[in-house]
């Protein structure tokens, strides 16, 4: 006999036991979440906050760019692309023959204005003689003029004296032509002195002046320190430095980098050869959002990371220094704000970031090298 069961009104009677085991996962997860919450909320007011960052950097440095301070033809280059140099050391050289024979020229040249120059001092001494003589002269003729003078008078009063007795006979004609002839001849002689002592006073205005504008080139200064001595032992001196120049030297440790000059080549005062990059000395140039920049203070610690190198290098640094503007602000084209269609765009500015040059030197980076930064503005 088979016995017939009806389950269709049989109940699920819910375990109490799953409920309850379902009731405390949901009230761990909850648990859990609002401790994540909590945690991460905490860790960025305590900690994350005062942190800013940016990937927007690159590794940059100030070059030296090498020019030559003469034209020239190059005569040796002892350098190529991406050779480490030290100071001083002779990167080319620029053929000095015409600076030798500048300087020969400066040389002559002086020697020549220091012969001037005692020339001028012998000068004054003769001059000075010549003053006196001509004094000398000029009362010889005033003396000669008293004396043409005197027979000037005599013969005119012997000359007024006979022709007053004309008259009478007492004199005679030829006596009367004596006296006339000498009156004529001492009057040409009186005429004559007149023009000596002329001649002698212009004489020595003239010496006079002569001697005046010699003292002139030597007064208040000795030989040495005479201003056409002083003029030509400056140009003997820019000849020397210009031969000086001939040999271009690194003005810092770097390597060298953009080389342009070939062997043989003319060049020009001015014109670039080539650059030395001081890697020891590289920054890094960051570009933070100016939202990003409320706390940034200079001197604030810095440590930065170099793709080069992934995030097994760490560098360490500090803040520089901030730029005065944005990079449109300096831009060749700025951005023109004041216009109908305008739209909002977060600038950035550059902050200069110096690195520790141990690190540096162990780690050596490369101009424009990307970089990622993090400041700590927690002491700002």
């Amino acid at each position: 006999m088979t016995e017939n069961i009806d389950h269709s009104n049989t109940t699920l009677i819910p375990d109490p036991a799953a409920k309850q085991r379902r009731k405390k996962l949901l009230i761990g997860l909850g648990s859990i979440v609002a401790i994540g919450a909590l945690t991460t909320t905490a860790y960025w007011l305590l900690y994350g906050s005062h942190f800013v960052s940016t990937d927007n950097a690159y590794a940059a440095v100030e070059i030296a760019q090498i020019t030559p301070s003469i034209s020239g033809t190059i005569g040796e280059i002892n350098v190529t692309d991406t050779q480490s140099v030290k100071k001083n050391d002779v990167l080319v050289l620029i053929d000095p023959k015409d600076a030798k024979i500048a300087v020969a020229q400066a040389q002559a040249e002086l020697g020549r204005a220091t012969r001037r120059v005692k020339a001028f001092v012998a000068n004054d001494t003769g001059l000075t003689a010549q003053v006196a003589a001509r004094d000398a002269e000029e009362k010889s003729a005033a003396a000669r003029l008293s004396s043409a003078e005197a027979d000037f008078e005599r013969a005119k009063v012997d000359l007024k004296r006979r022709e007053a007795l004309k008259a009478s006979g007492s004199v005679s004609g030829d006596e009367l032509t004596r006296a006339i002839n000498a009156y004529e001849s001492a009057k040409a002689n009186l005429t004559s002195a007149k023009a000596a002592i002329a001649q002698a006073s212009a004489n020595r205005s003239a010496t006079l002046g002569s001697k005046e504008a010699n003292a002139v080139l030597i007064a208040g200064v000795n030989e040495e320190n005479n201003p056409e001595v002083l003029l030509a032992r400056a140009k003997l001196e820019q000849a020397q430095l210009d031969l000086e120049r001939t040999v271009i030297r690194a003005p810092i440790d770097g390597v060298v980098a953009k080389r342009q000059v070939q062997l043989g080549q003319r060049v020009q005062a001015g014109m670039p050869l080539m650059t030395v990059v001081p890697i020891q000395n590289i920054h890094i140039d960051a570009n933070f959002k100016e939202v990003q920049l409320k706390k940034v203070r200079i001197g604030q610690p810095v440590t930065a990371y170099a793709d080069i190198y992934g995030d097994t290098v760490v560098y360490h640094g500090k803040v520089e220094g901030i730029a005065g503007g944005s990079g449109a602000a300096f831009s060749a084209i700025p951005a023109q704000n004041a216009t109908g269609n305008w739209i909002k765009v977060v600038q950035r500015l550059p902050v200069r970031i110096s690195l520790d040059p141990a690190e540096l030197e162990k780690n050596p980076l490369k101009v424009g090298l990307s970089m990622s930064v993090k400041i700590d503005t927690r002491n700002h």
